[in-house]
């Protein structure tokens, strides 16, 4: 886990719609911090577009969304589409959740990161951030 960058890694946080339980955000926000990474925590019942265009301003790396909601199949693909009409082609859009194993491999195909189910150990997605930004966005 080396990152290439001469600046820390940035990743916004974020929970998009009514999904009101975010201890579980809070904690990979303090475990990314624990790691290195300047976090950005954006709160709760956040839209696809605040999300992106908080992303935008503060200029990340990684957009991690957590969702427990079940609103998976449709949160994804809008901030998808919002990164992509931005073009935000070298961010990485990962998260994890309630997600079936089904629906994860569908997100992933349509250009979602890896998706971590409750239970992982943190430093597998410090450690899974840190490697994409080194092979993405080394500029």
């Amino acid at each position: 886990m080396v990152n290439p960058l001469n600046r820390p890694v940035r990743v916004l946080v974020a929970k998009v719609g009514l999904d009101g339980h975010d201890r579980g955000a809070k904690v990979i926000a303090a475990a990314l911090r624990d790691a290195g990474m300047e976090v950005i925590y954006t709160g709760l019942r956040q839209t696809p577009e605040m999300v992106v265009n908080a992303a935008l301003q503060e200029d990340v790396d990684a957009i991690g969304v957590s969702i427990l909601s079940g609103a998976h199949m449709t949160v994804f693909p809008k901030i998808i589409a919002q990164m992509k009409e931005k073009g935000m082609n070298d961010v990485l859009l990962t998260g994890g959740g309630i997600i079936p194993d089904e629906d994860m491999l569908a997100l992933q195909e349509m250009g979602v990161g890896k998706l971590f189910p409750p239970g992982t150990n943190t430093k597998d997605i410090s450690e899974y951030i840190v490697d994409w930004v080194a092979s993405h966005r080394n500029f």
